[in-house]
């Protein structure tokens, strides 16, 4: 099954991973407490906004992960002190899905989110996963992994991530039997203590 690109988030662990059919030509580069998405050096040029972006961006309130341009300002909202559920569904609803020739939609998730944010009524850290689709703004509190794709699957669903560590859950998803892999990032642990990694493939 094809379902593009996805986030899975969880109290503690999360990724991303980049799918494509038309752009596989991407790779996955850790810098600092950012994840960027770009072009390989050997990729052709193209002048489409949605190629690169950061796809990863660690705060002192929790880890963003997600697919477009949308994961800078929703890092932005959280450092000023938004709660991390009004954070993800107020950039989601501004920047709304991608303008492209499939209606795109924009996904995202929050990881590690203190217990303190009022988005969160566990005990420990907490997550948020949403989507911005053409007919929907969704937006969750998730207490267990849960994915979101920008095709087929494209409203939060439950998913089974096994790993525990940043390396392991971008190689899970890598791995995982969704068609067309092209690069991954996995985030692990809680506000203020996040590991961070990517994986391209073999």
């Amino acid at each position: 099954m094809y379902v593009g690109r996805f986030v899975v988030v969880g109290p503690t662990t999360g990724a991303y991973r980049v799918s494509s059919r038309s752009f596989p030509n991407r790779q996955a580069v850790r810098r600092d407490d950012t994840v960027t998405v770009e072009p390989t050096p050997d990729a052709p040029e193209t002048d489409n906004p949605y190629i690169s972006y950061n796809g990863v961006r660690l705060t002192d309130r929790g880890a963003v992960v997600g697919n477009g341009s949308h994961v800078d300002p929703i890092a932005e909202k959280l450092e000023l002190g938004y709660p991390a559920r009004d954070a993800l569904a107020q950039v989601l609803l501004s920047l709304d899905f991608e303008k492209d020739d499939y209606d795109t939609p924009r996904i995202a998730g929050i990881v590690g989110v203190d217990a303190a944010d009022p988005t969160t009524a566990a005990d420990g850290p907490g997550a948020v996963i949403g989507t911005v689709r053409r007919d929907a703004l969704l937006v969750e509190e998730v207490t267990e992994p849960t994915l979101v794709a920008t095709y087929e699957k494209d409203s939060p669903t439950a998913f089974d991530l096994a790993a525990e560590s940043a390396e392991s859950a971008a190689r899970e998803v890598y791995d995982h039997e969704f068609e067309h892999a092209v690069c991954s990032a996995g985030v692990a642990g809680e506000a203020g203590d996040f590991d961070l990694s990517v994986y391209n493939g073999a």
